[in-house]
């Protein structure tokens, strides 16, 4: 973890060094927004709906929250401090690939889990929209890659729209803001952010609404 927060503090000081302030603001909007703080808080957001109980909040949020994203995360951060690839967004399509089946088995073993201890529907239903969303991914990325980023943040305002309110596609904002953020830094083309973002609403919105 030393590693990458090293390397992500080294990209601030050069931006800010450059006074290139829109390189310092789609900085902060990649890591601010990054794919495992989303999956980190979305499970949160969408247990809360499932059971509006504090403490079922946190055992059901946690859990997927655990699963899809603490322990997947651990594996790529350790992977990259080995060098087994270019850092914890794992910038090279063909290194994406291993990360991808961590996070694979480890979000179908959550789901297995979830099932067995019959969890609210609402939390099955995310964790299956988190885990087509990865498989329809992971296939494009064996010969193209797409911007995860705007894939798992589309995904996220589809899914909250549709648990809460459709007042929260506004959000949309914010997933231009990110995507220009992967372009600003030469991550991904406008192409890869856009097909990363409808892949997120198809697979992962739509994917949660047939769920459900």
């Amino acid at each position: 973890m030393t590693e990458v927060n090293t390397r992500t503090r080294a990209r601030f000081e050069a931006a800010w060094a450059q006074r290139a302030s829109a390189d310092v603001l789609a900085l902060l909007l990649t890591e601010l927004f990054s794919p495992s703080l989303i999956v980190l808080v979305l499970p949160l957001a969408v247990a809360w709906s499932a059971t509006h109980e504090p403490w079922a909040t946190l055992g059901w949020g946690l859990f997927v929250s655990l699963t899809s994203s603490v322990l997947p995360m651990s594996g790529i951060v350790a992977g990259s401090r080995l060098g087994w690839w270019d850092g914890h967004h794992v910038r090279n399509r063909e290194g994406r690939l291993i990360p991808f089946a961590l996070l694979i088995v480890l979000s179908s073993l959550g789901l297995g889990v979830l099932l067995r201890a019959g969890a609210p529907h609402l939390m099955v239903a995310l964790d299956v929209a988190m885990l087509t969303a990865l498989l329809a991914i992971a296939l494009i990325t064996v010969w193209w890659k797409v911007s995860v980023h705007t894939a798992v943040a589309a995904g996220a305002v589809a899914i909250l729209a549709v648990v809460y309110s459709g007042w929260l596609l506004v959000l949309w904002l914010l997933v231009v803001a990110i995507g220009w953020s992967r372009v600003r830094l030469g991550e991904h083309t406008a192409a890869q952010v856009v097909v990363g973002a409808l892949m997120g609403i198809v697979a992962g919105g739509a994917g949660y609404l047939l769920a459900v």
